[in-house]
């Protein structure tokens, strides 16, 4: 456990040194384990003092995981010349039963459809220069079933006089900038500020990255009050309009765009691969939701053979920023879908069986923390293997635990090179990329 223990030693300041400890143990179990990541699951493969009573224990505990993710991030994965981008998604889990805290239907992209589940929500930090996506702040999404029930409770009709077609007499235009935040997008508006305040002293950030479902002013709004500015993605069918170009000081919309035939003025670049041509216009536009001019950035796909079109419409509020960075910021978003896959795949988001609200956030949390510490596990080992994955990873420091086991049991320590042969063989059980070298056993 010493290395897990001096792994996490700078999160003193937010755990308690009993907590720290438990904690330790549950990171070297979840690397060494295989099967299903349950308390229960995790518990066989934690050294003594890692009993399923402690592990429940530590995910009945109030864990300040905000503070741990940045603590974390900043002792081991922070770099002060790289350029860091502000990217929120939500993940669903799906889960049965009853009981559990927060169970709900969301809508599930991976299936398609809403599923009967969970729903976090996760702001995670992507790295520009390395291109990887790093989660600082899980949240689960919990809706207000109060709320709820009132719209399912159908309006009462009140006969009377008809009101007369069109707007009342010397009613204005609502002002959009003035229009309050939905319950939504004021709980994202207050976990992004509270992120901020906490990274403020060493990190700046300008840009916040959401995917389609946020391309709507409430998001633009949500940024601007957190001085950052928004990327994000529109519909295919959005009414977009070139702003007025004449004389009258009333007037803001222009000519609707025509998706299928933009003015060749706007044409940024041009490239044909295969039978594919791409051709990518940037313009400031206007859409009727939103307050101020949109830098747009529309990335049409034509089928050479068969003539056929499609196209894709990204958006910033920031006017200045070059179409090939809205185009780059945007993709980077799609890192955030590698840290739900891998905290799903390998450390329990699918697994685990926590049903009250501690547990299920300590749950959640530690999937999404276990990603953060693999990349500074994979960072140190890398170098002797370039391509090892986290399932390297995992049979790595298996084979390393079986190892050591077996040394503790024979009376003569074999000579190194044959532990190290040993060590080669154990390790590779289950990889796919082995490190060529013996790391210490200890």
């Amino acid at each position: 456990m010493s290395n897990s223990l001096s792994l996490l030693q700078c999160l003193v300041p937010a755990i308690t040194a009993l907590t720290l400890h438990q904690l330790a143990r549950v990171v070297e179990g979840l690397l060494i384990m295989t099967g299903r990541v349950t308390m229960l699951g995790v518990s066989r493969w934690t050294d003594k003092g890692g009993s399923y009573r402690t592990i429940q224990r530590l995910f009945n505990t109030v864990i300040p995981w905000s503070l741990v993710f940045w603590s974390f991030f900043y002792q081991h994965l922070f770099q002060v010349e790289d350029t860091y981008l502000l990217v929120g998604d939500e993940s669903v889990v799906t889960k049965s039963g009853k009981e559990t805290y927060g169970l709900d239907r969301f809508f599930s992209s991976i299936q398609g459809k809403p599923v009967k589940g969970l729903s976090f929500l996760t702001l995670s930090l992507v790295s520009l220069r390395e291109q990887r996506s790093y989660p600082i702040r899980v949240e689960q999404v919990v809706r207000d079933k109060t709320k709820a029930e009132k719209k399912k409770i159908a309006p009462q009709i009140h006969k009377g006089p008809r009101k007369k077609a069109g707007r009342p007499k010397g009613s204005k235009n609502r002002n959009k900038r003035d229009q309050p935040l939905s319950d939504e997008m004021d709980w994202l508006n207050q976990l992004i500020n509270k992120q901020l305040q906490l990274m403020k002293s060493v990190l700046t950030l300008s840009y916040l990255i959401l995917d389609g479902h946020y391309g709507h002013y409430g998001a633009v709004q949500v940024a601007q009050q957190n001085h950052l500015f928004l990327v994000s993605k529109l519909r295919v069918d959005s009414a977009l309009h070139f702003p007025y170009q004449g004389t009258d000081k009333r007037q803001k919309y222009g000519t609707k765009i025509n998706y299928n035939d933009i003015p060749v003025e706007y044409l940024k670049n041009t490239s044909t691969e295969e039978h594919i041509r791409t051709q990518i216009y940037q313009m400031p536009m206007r859409h009727k939701e939103f307050a101020d001019l949109l830098n747009v950035v529309i990335i049409r796909k034509t089928n050479l053979k068969s003539g056929a079109q499609a196209h894709a419409i990204l958006f910033s509020s920031d006017l200045n920023l070059a179409y090939d960075k809205v185009i780059a910021y945007y993709s980077l978003r799609f890192q955030i879908e590698f840290n739900f896959r891998d905290a799903k795949q390998y450390w329990g988001l699918e697994d685990f069986m926590n049903i009250t609200k501690t547990g299920v956030t300590n749950a959640a949390n530690l999937s999404l923390f276990m990603v953060n510490v693999s990349q500074v596990l994979l960072r140190e080992l890398r170098p002797l293997a370039p391509e090892m994955s986290v399932l390297d990873l995992k049979a790595h420091y298996r084979g390393r635990k079986y190892v050591a086991e077996t040394l503790k049991m024979l009376v003569k320590k074999p000579d190194d090179n044959l532990v190290a042969q040993i060590f080669q063989k154990v390790a590779r059980l289950g990889s796919i990329h082995a490190i060529p070298t013996l790391v210490s056993t200890s």
